[in-house]
């Protein structure tokens, strides 16, 4: 039977926390909450203070219940107040020799049974536990921050921690409504080790001047889903805090992928802490704001005048192309649809048909307006039929090989000043250019799937490609509800080159027997707000796709924390592909 812990002990009241001591309180918990001076005290105060007033104009916490709240809570600069707690929980600043300390003071101070808990997001759990006599009763209890909102908790157990007191956290975590995940000591823990590759991997990819801020937000918002962007979620996190834990998980996996950007260390060096200074990646209204006011980056095309597109040609029959068919047609565009056989355009036409009729009966479209854009396509089986195009958007196999000879064919019919677009994901649109004697007029024009319901395209000029067209393909998207992100021509472009390598280290996170999916999973939807798990998100894509893509980003950037995951490979090998054969990371044949 677990343990009953009434009284908890909070070291430190900055925003965290402030917030784990409203988390206690509000559970009903009696909490002496112990800062350095007075002035700490009168911070950490305010922080409660502030929240649940917040809470209370929200409609979340009555006035009584805030009162009750608050009543609950007892400051003091004095840790020997906390001699008669069941439970501390240290969340003072990243820093290994302070958090020693105060776990070597506690033990003199409180009764053997105390469960001593820190808050560290990076540091090694052991390596605090080692400065008590007790290292068996040491556990990590990770909130997230806000942590009155934020569900998650990671539990991390280290090789001596005893049993029974991970039962109790867990049991305790629960009490508080928590959602907890347990987990071995190891840096960055689940969600910050998978998460901060990620957003490291943001830093680099702007500092080389690949994407700007904007896009390279708005790409991981729109196309996977992301409550905020990378940059954006860095300058909430804050740079200092984001380099620190950074810097540990590298000086213990030695990945360099975990070596802070160089441009963080710039940033911190020049106060640009994110929204606590008032300026990070953006610039804000004032500190702690998060209302952005410097002006949005100004794209290398802004000044280029776009070519007129009245008639677009699609080329292909698979799920993307019909996609992309039924998005221009809706928007008033005529469109021809080219297949390799009269029976395969007719298919592609009935499945764009079935697509308007289902948004007819959802009420997304009248019918006279799904007639109307079923009217606007042309079935097509010569290339000849594509010569009067202005956009040719080219949506066939990812085959480099079968683009190559559909550019080349486009290149002898379509007239001159037409664009023409690859919707590849992967492959190198120069590579499809070079097929053609126009490679000026070659972009990359990657949609999403679905492309009816998705908004992100990204927009890929090679080193070839004529500012005028990308302002087209801008234009072009905007016509169609469309929202364009630019970057270079290279492998994966924004989305992919972010994602990918992140699933990849869920894998080998998975592969290590650190976690199990379905905790890594809850890990990331519960603590980072992600719409889905990344094992989730694996077995939905194809574990095959999935595969091909890491490998690609491997041979591209040769880059060894890209190498794909061993079990990703077996799993591929094995016909366990995820959703569409049945069984992948999850088994499905049972659902």
């Amino acid at each position: 039977m677990a343990r009953e812990i009434s009284s908890v002990g909070v070291i430190g009241l900055g925003t965290m926390g402030a917030g784990i001591a409203e988390v206690l309180a509000r559970s009903g918990v009696s909490v002496v909450a112990v800062e350095i001076d007075d002035d700490g005290v009168s911070r950490g105060r305010g922080h409660l203070e502030h929240s649940t007033e917040r809470a209370v104009s929200g409609g979340k916490l009555d006035a009584d219940g805030r009162d009750a709240l608050l009543g609950r809570i007892r400051y003091t600069t004095s840790p020997a107040e906390l001699s008669d707690v069941d439970l501390v929980i240290e969340a003072i600043p990243e820093n290994l020799e302070a958090k020693s300390d105060v776990f070597a003071q506690l033990d003199k101070i409180t009764g053997p049974d105390t469960i001593f808990v820190s808050n560290t997001s990076s540091l090694s759990i052991t390596e605090i536990g080692v400065h008590t006599a007790r290292p068996g009763k040491v556990v990590g209890m990770h909130f997230f921050n806000p942590a009155p909102i934020l569900k998650l908790v990671e539990i991390v157990r280290t090789v001596v921690t005893e049993p029974d007191v991970i039962t109790d956290v867990v049991a305790f975590a629960e009490r508080l409504g928590k959602t907890p995940v347990v987990i071995g000591d190891r840096a960055g823990f689940i969600a910050n080790a998978l998460l901060f590759g990620y957003l490291n991997h943001a830093v680099r990819m702007y500092e080389q001047r690949y994407a700007t801020r904007e896009d390279l937000d708005a790409a991981m918002r729109f196309g996977c889903g992301y409550p905020m962007g990378p940059l954006a979620l860095l300058d909430l996190i804050g740079l200092d805090t984001a380099y620190e834990i950074l810097d540990t998980m590298y000086h213990q996996s030695r990945n360099r992928l975990h070596a802070p950007a160089p441009l963080l260390k710039q940033m911190i060096t020049a106060g640009l802490l994110g929204r606590k200074t008032g300026q990070g990646f953006y610039t804000y209204d004032e500190p702690d704001s998060p209302t952005v006011t410097d002006a949005v980056t100004k794209s290398t095309v802004d000044n280029a005048s776009a070519r007129e597109v009245r008639k677009v040609g699609v080329v292909g029959t698979g799920t993307m192309a019909t996609g992309i068919v039924e998005v221009f047609a809706k928007r008033g565009y005529e469109v021809i649809l080219r297949a390799r056989s009269a029976e395969k355009a007719a298919a592609s036409v009935a499945r764009v048909k079935k697509s308007l009729d289902k948004a007819v009966v959802k009420g997304k479209l009248s019918e006279e307006d799904a007639a109307a854009a079923l009217g606007r396509i042309s079935p097509a089986v010569e290339f000849e039929e594509l010569a009067d195009v202005d956009l040719v958007v080219e949506a066939v196999a990812e085959d480099l090989a079968v683009k190559q000879a559909v550019f080349a064919a486009l290149d002898d019919v379509v007239k001159p000043g037409a664009v023409l677009a690859t919707t590849t994901s992967s492959l190198p649109v120069i590579e499809c250019a070079a097929a053609t004697s126009r490679p000026s007029d070659v972009v990359g024009v990657h949609f999403f799937n679905p492309a009816p319901v998705m908004k992100l395209v990204e927009v890929v000029s090679t080193i070839a490609t004529a500012p005028d067209v990308i302002a087209t393909v801008d234009a072009v998207c905007a016509a169609v509800g469309k929202h364009p992100v630019h970057c270079g021509d290279r492998a994966g472009f924004i989305v992919n080159a972010l994602l990918f390598p992140y699933l990849n280290d869920a894998v080998k996170m998975l592969e290590a027997h650190y976690a199990e999916a379905d905790d890594i999973d809850t890990a990331m939807k519960v603590g980072c707000g992600l719409p889905m798990g990344p094992f989730e998100l694996l077995d939905v894509v194809g574990l095959d796709v999935s595969l091909a893509i890491q490998r690609t980003l491997f041979n591209e950037f040769r880059e060894e924390g890209f190498a794909p995951a061993p079990l990703l490979e077996h799993l591929v090998t094995a016909g366990r592909l995820g959703r569409k054969t049945g069984k992948g990371f999850k088994d499905y044949s049972a659902r």
